[in-house]
């Protein structure tokens, strides 16, 4: 069975037998053949996205306070909201979510150190970053449901006599100051994009359990100090990236009686039918008026909201550190670390780190940079006399389908193919040479993708997600500029920008995986 294993880790790449994460992140080295040359592929996608601009142009019209969605209560049916609102249903899912937290914590602390043969690197790297990310995209924030550091803290406040102060109202210890807004959760996903992409020591188990205990620490510290909603809305980094997500997702929740939100600290009920996707509202809210709705994908991102200053870096980063992870692994990054390492004369085993900790912290500084160009375009074009930051902060969540795009197309590989570790891992969790299911002598399928479907899916995804991100800037165009042709001619700076970036993204995913060590 370790053979077996041993062989599996050889099909990942020899560098994650050293514990690196980013070798750890690009298993699957194979690149397509494409049948035409890739420059035909950019001129063909980028083309599709202009005339995708043309399109939604001529025929996306009418005016912000106009703009509807067709929705589906599933909580209108008795039976259905008999069924998701069941305590038997909810709190097992619960449940099983602390429970399988707590494993990969005793996994990471107690079990191999070997990183493929231990449980916390494949859930935590594969399993939870990867996948959970496609869930709350494509289905709802599941997270808000199942995110174990609420629950524990939910227990500890039960525990403790603390019923949350009732009608949304939280119970804290400090009043937590508005100037610091989700910066604290910028920060941690920033520190956790450097463990992803450079910190070369991140699938070691024990290592691993340790930054997951102090992120815990520092979670629970947050929650108890400024209040569970509080907290997750501002410094629990994942709450406030997935919630970004979810924006996408087929679900939303909604309160239809806004008088909740009196007693909610949150600016949520913006939107023109209700409190949409406050979950401190929504645990407060009668059942009456809670709703979970289907709607159409991607409309959530064209929602009036307040959008910050700090909002808006986030999202940005977000785009940026996962394009940050794919140049990383090519080898025009290898011919760029070569060059610095040379130039600069830097020695030692530090010196690729620094490089790559500088690469990761100074892409979102170009990626701004070249939002900030391009909105102060749409500002002159479109007349609109706001600052540029304005403009920044209304049209960001335009950005989110090309993120989750470019996500799709970077880790549905890895997801697929290394993802299959999970097989063998639950019946030998610890790395004990246990066979608890039966399963231990699972062997990886890599033939389960191939490189060709790969990149066509790639492909698809990233074009599709360009011309979805046109839509939802043209419907906030319309909402802040009512005059159809002037808010479409402000928008010829949004489409050139969705042309650079659908071939920026397709030459990444066309070029040759390198290993990292």
């Amino acid at each position: 069975m370790i053979k077996r294993k041993l062989i599996v880790a050889g099909l990942i790449g020899a560098a994650l037998g050293l514990g690196a994460v980013p070798a750890y992140a690009h298993g699957f080295g194979q690149r397509y053949d494409l049948p035409v040359p890739l420059n035909l592929f950019l001129v063909g996608a980028a083309a599709t996205v202009a005339l995708s601009f043309v399109v939604i142009g001529l025929f996306v019209r009418g005016r912000a306070s106009e703009f509807r969605y067709p929705r589906y209560d599933l909580l209108a049916s008795g039976r259905a909201s008999a069924f998701l609102a069941n305590p038997l249903l909810v709190v097992p899912v619960r449940l099983v979510a602390v429970a399988l937290f707590l494993l990969i914590v005793a996994t990471a602390l107690f079990g191999t150190e070997r990183p493929v043969e231990n449980l916390a690197p494949t859930m935590v790297w594969v399993i939870w970053w990867v996948g959970m990310g496609y869930i709350v995209a494509l289905l709802g924030n599941l997270w808000a449901l199942i995110n174990p550091w609420k629950a524990i803290f939910e227990v500890g406040a039960r525990l403790m006599g603390d019923d949350g102060g009732g009608a949304g109202r939280e119970t804290a210890m400090f009043r937590y100051p508005e100037k610091l807004d989700v910066w604290p959760a910028l920060l941690l996903f920033l520190v956790f994009a450097w463990l992803e992409n450079v910190y070369t020591d991140g699938a070691q188990p024990l290592k691993l359990g340790i930054l997951v205990l102090l992120y815990t620490t520092i979670t629970l510290g947050g929650m108890v100090a400024f209040g569970k909603h509080t907290w997750l809305r501002h410094g629990e980094a994942f709450s406030v990236l997935f919630g970004f997500f979810s924006r996408f997702s087929l679900t939303e929740v909604r309160v239809s009686d806004t008088s909740v939100c009196r007693g909610c600290d949150a600016e949520c009920a913006l939107a023109v039918e209700g409190c949409v996707d406050c979950y401190q509202c929504f645990e407060a809210a009668s059942r009456e008026s809670r709703e979970l709705n289907l709607r159409p994908f991607a409309v959530g991102l064209a929602h009036p909201s307040r959008v910050s200053a700090a909002t808006a870096v986030f999202v940005i980063l977000a785009l940026a550190t996962v394009t940050f992870d794919g140049l990383t692994a090519t080898p025009g990054w290898v011919d760029f670390q070569t060059a610095v390492y040379r130039t600069a004369s830097l020695a030692g085993a530090n010196a690729v780190t620094v490089i790559d900790t500088a690469g990761l912290v100074l892409l979102p500084v170009v990626f701004l940079s070249v939002f900030l160009v391009f909105s102060w375009a749409i500002r002159q074009l479109s007349g609109e006399p706001v600052p540029v930051s304005d403009v920044v902060r209304g049209f960001v969540f335009s950005l989110v389908p090309i993120a989750l795009a470019y996500n799709l197309a970077h880790f549905l590989s890895l997801l697929l193919i290394q993802g299959q570790l999970i097989v063998p891992l639950v019946s030998d969790p610890f790395g004990l040479d246990w066979d608890l299911f039966g399963t231990a002598d699972y062997g990886i399928n890599i033939g389960v993708i191939n490189a060709k479907f790969a990149w066509y899916i790639s492909v698809a995804a990233i074009v599709t997600a360009h011309i979805i991100s046109i839509y939802i800037a043209h419907v906030i165009a319309l909402r802040r500029v009512p005059d159809h042709l002037m808010a479409l001619r402000g928008q010829y700076p949004m489409m050139m920008l969705m042309v650079l970036y659908t071939a920026t993204s397709l030459w990444i995913i066309a070029q040759p995986i390198v290993a990292e060590g």
